[in-house]
């Protein structure tokens, strides 16, 4: 079935309203960090660090939570999507800000073991917190029907986006 003009304009719309949520890092309503300022885990901006290395960061104390502590490289590597190398050294960037430790396996000392500090939870649920709040402003108005609506409305799109 063909689109007709009404549905490319809702599908601009929307595309538009991911993109601005992309750029304002999750923050509706919230422009990008700017170079100096202090984002989520410490990031500084400037010309040193890439503005997308707090969200791998988060990316990987989120899946670490998730996957429990001991999880490889390897298997933090497959979890968040990136390749090994890429996964190493986000943990060691998380390692030298006292995120995660990384051990030895007990039982095989090829192996290294990935596992979250009490400061890596704490920047996890901070940023968890943060997340809850500007979704919290972001609906502000909305009633609490169209609360659920949307939320349904959402996990459909976002299921629709992983078929293939």
């Amino acid at each position: 079935m063909d689109a007709q003009p009404d549905d490319l304009d809702t599908i601009a719309a929307i595309e538009r309203a991911v993109s601005e949520l992309r750029r304002s890092n999750g923050r509706p309503g919230k422009p990008a960090h700017q170079p100096g300022q202090h984002g989520p885990f410490g990031w500084k901006g400037g010309r040193h660090e890439h503005p997308f290395a707090n969200m791998a960061r988060y990316r990987l104390l989120s899946t670490l939570d998730r996957l429990g502590d001991g999880a490889s490289v390897s298997e933090l590597a497959a979890a968040i999507g990136v390749d090994q190398p890429r996964a190493s050294r986000v943990v060691a960037d998380c390692v030298e800000r006292g995120l995660v430790t990384r051990s030895t396996d007990a039982m095989d000392a090829r192996r290294s073991v990935i596992a979250l500090t009490d400061a890596g939870r704490a920047v996890l649920d901070e940023r968890r917190r943060e997340r809850r709040a500007a979704v919290e402003r972001a609906l502000d108005g909305f009633t609490a029907e169209e609360r659920a609506q949307f939320a349904a409305l959402l996990a459909r799109f976002v299921a629709g986006g992983r078929a293939d």
